[in-house]
């Protein structure tokens, strides 16, 4: 057994085979137990169960280890319904009954806001994909260069790999359609990619839309949320379960709207979801994005379903709400950023238009809970925290939290 160069050989030596408890799982999906007070993280546990783990990484305050055996399996613990599980780096969470993964999710939203922002608030529960399975719009399976043997995987990073294909001939969470795709663009990535693309490897896209299934990522589509029907470009982010996402953007249009509010900012607004959604409940909607091309599918979205009452922007980083011709005293906010987060420039921007209300839809509750301590700290209370699972079986859950200014802060 050949020890890695950079290996710290304390509390444990390597491949030390150690049992432990598990006392709950990270945000990450990573199972957290304690041997003699010292930390120790392994994947593909559930909390209660006492494993045999082997150590593979010391650090200064914790160490990593393989799961070996369940010695003592949870009542939760299900048969992984793809083959690949635990190989394949997609899904986290399989071997847990789903009951038991909404409620693991939503209390790992509120470990979040307990630990990023000193926020205690009860989270309800994670709102249930209606299909838990099969419910995958959109994959990007990858492939690398040939290896030595010739050999050429088509799929998704090996778990715990930075670089290694685990081959997916089909994905149990992906859509039946796509499913169906999968054998005939997999054929046509080797066969017909040429020798350039085969030498240097690639991403595939799958999307399935109104259109069908599609592969090309220039290709422009359409996906119907409710009532509405959006055009995008298939490379470009959409939210891709759908059998969830109609009741996100009910939850939003609810809680966005008021008696005294007639004004909707749609500060992250992409091809308009949620600025055309909700359009009907506002006098007036103004949807703002700093990608010029998705801007110009809003506005075609726009005329699609003759909504004349939502003015799209493109916002410009240090002005997002500059050329709002109305005050945030009658107004409500709704702020989806990518995964990193709000910057601190858009939060102070934010905090000086001062909105009524502000729904933060995230992707990653880490960032969210870290952008919420701004906003409570600075005259805005929290009325909601609502997760929805988006990614049945994975570690990510989407999250929207509800905050509205504190009486008289708007004056």
């Amino acid at each position: 057994m050949q020890i890695p160069k950079n290996f710290i050989p304390t509390p444990f030596e390597y491949h030390e085979e150690v049992e432990l408890k598990i006392d709950h799982l990270t945000n990450l999906g990573m199972g957290v137990g304690r041997v003699d007070g010292w930390v120790v993280m392994v994947p593909f546990v559930i909390p209660g169960e006492l494993v045999k783990v082997s150590i593979f990484r010391n650090h200064s305050q914790y160490s990593e280890a393989d799961l070996l055996e369940v010695l003592e399996p949870s009542e939760h613990r299900l048969s992984p319904k793809c083959g690949l599980f635990t190989l394949c780096g997609g899904c986290q969470y399989q071997h847990i009954n789903y009951d038991v993964q909404l409620k693991i999710k939503t209390q790992q939203v509120q470990e979040l806001l307990e630990k990023n922002a000193n926020i205690q608030f009860p989270v309800s529960l994670a709102k249930s994909s209606k299909q838990i399975y099969g419910y995958r719009s959109k994959i990007t399976p990858h492939y690398n260069r040939p290896d030595k043997n010739g050999d050429q995987p088509i799929g998704f990073l090996k778990y715990g790999r930075r670089h290694d294909i685990v081959d997916v001939k089909q994905c149990v969470i992906a859509t039946e359609a796509i499913n169906q795709s999968l054998p005939e663009i997999r054929e046509k990535a080797i066969l017909e990619g040429g020798k350039k693309r085969r030498q240097r490897g690639g991403t595939l896209l799958l999307r399935e839309t109104l259109e069908g299934v599609v592969n090309n990522p220039k290709a422009v589509v359409s996906e119907k949320v409710g009532d509405l029907t959006f055009q995008f470009k298939a490379g470009e982010f959409f939210q891709n379960n759908p059998f969830i996402l109609p009741d996100l953007v009910e939850f939003v249009k609810i809680h966005a709207s008021d008696n005294d509010i007639y004004q909707l900012v749609d500060a992250y607004c992409g091809v308009g979801l949620f600025a055309l959604s909700l359009s009907s409940m506002f006098e007036s909607v103004v949807g703002v994005e700093i990608s010029e091309a998705a801007i110009q599918f809003a506005k075609v979205n726009a005329q699609i379903h003759n909504i004349d009452n939502v003015r799209f922007q493109i916002g410009k980083a240090e002005a997002i709400f500059q050329h709002i011709n109305f005050s945030g005293k009658n107004t409500s906010v709704i702020i989806d950023p990518p995964r990193k987060g709000c910057d601190i420039a858009f939060i102070e921007q934010l905090l000086d238009f001062n909105p009524r209300k502000i729904i933060y839809v995230s992707c990653d509750p880490a960032t969210q809970a870290r952008d919420l301590k701004y906003f409570v700290e600075n005259g805005y209370k929290l009325t909601q925290v609502q997760p929805f699972d988006l990614f049945p079986h994975t570690r990510h859950i989407e999250s929207v939290a509800i905050l509205e200014i504190n009486s008289g802060s708007n004056d």
